[in-house]
């Protein structure tokens, strides 16, 4: 099994560098793709409950046999449940379809500003941590004035924020916040979603200089910035490849033609307009 590195929170919990996700994965293959990625070594699981397959999530992490102690598991609260006491009932909910006491880490899913809850969200998971239920607690697609509101309006800095981050959007100004203020990066698409990002001659070079893939070089990369790092994948041997991305790493003229790739190119939804579910 290939060695992860681990990163520390600002709270003291460590977590595995990188994770396996299970967003747009199918109900019916959440527990047959987990389970292969903790038979490759995965030891964190990252789901959410609008996904819709925190049971199977679940059924794998029992079934895996692996000790609790050796697995790090997200989720995160579905954006209608945002306010504090249905972030409450949301959080008891996601416990009972995983089939587990605590997660290791509760992220609010998106910051939804037109509707100026997450506040109010964020005192109840404050309470969650608080109670032991959840050992750290953060949010997912906040900019820098979300956090900025959270920051100075309650008590627990969020201990990471998960963010649409691939070579196209590499969210330098984000990142920098996030390092003056202790936040953890953490990056979602990291391999930009299939939409081209790896057909890029850049990478095929980089991989091609290393004996390693596309997909490959852009996890090595994210894991040499620091970034926490979720690849999601339902194929076997690319739950496996992507794993194996600990026996090379990068040298600054790989890093710098990397760096070459920003488009600021957001493939998913801008936060400060998202308001879904």
């Amino acid at each position: 099994m290939s060695t992860v590195p681990f990163i520390t929170l600002n709270n003291g919990v460590t977590m595995p560098q990188l994770g396996f996700g299970v967003g747009r994965v199918p109900a019916d293959e959440a527990a047959g793709a987990v389970g292969t990625a903790l038979e490759a070594g995965y030891r964190r699981i990252d789901t959410a409950a609008i996904y819709g397959n925190e049971e199977g999530t679940g059924t794998a992490l029992a079934n895996a046999g692996v000790p609790r102690d050796e697995l790090f598991v997200t989720t995160k609260l579905r954006n209608g449940a945002q306010g504090y006491d249905s972030t409450l009932r949301a959080f008891d909910e996601s416990l009972a379809r995983l089939g587990l006491e605590q997660v290791d880490l509760y992220l609010i899913h998106w910051p939804l500003p037109a509707r100026d809850s997450y506040l109010d969200t964020w005192r109840a998971f404050e309470r969650i941590h608080r109670d032991g239920r959840a050992r750290a607690i953060g949010v997912s697609n906040f900019q820098p004035a979300h956090l900025c509101r959270l920051i100075n309006e309650a008590g627990v800095v969020p201990a990471v924020n998960q963010v649409e981050l691939h070579p196209q959007l590499q969210q330098g100004e984000l990142r920098a916040f996030h390092t003056d203020h202790g936040i953890a990066t953490e990056a979602w698409s990291p391999l930009g979603q299939g939409k081209g990002l790896l057909d890029e001659p850049v990478l095929a070079s980089v991989g091609a200089k290393h004996g390693v893939t596309p997909a490959q070089a852009v996890l090595r990369w994210h894991l040499q910035l620091g970034n926490l790092v979720i690849p999601k994948s339902v194929t076997p041997s690319r739950i496996v490849e992507n794993f194996e991305v600990f026996g090379f790493e990068l040298d600054i003229d790989d890093l710098a033609a990397i760096a070459g790739l920003e488009q600021g190119k957001r493939l998913g939804p801008d936060p400060d307009f998202f308001d879904v579910g």
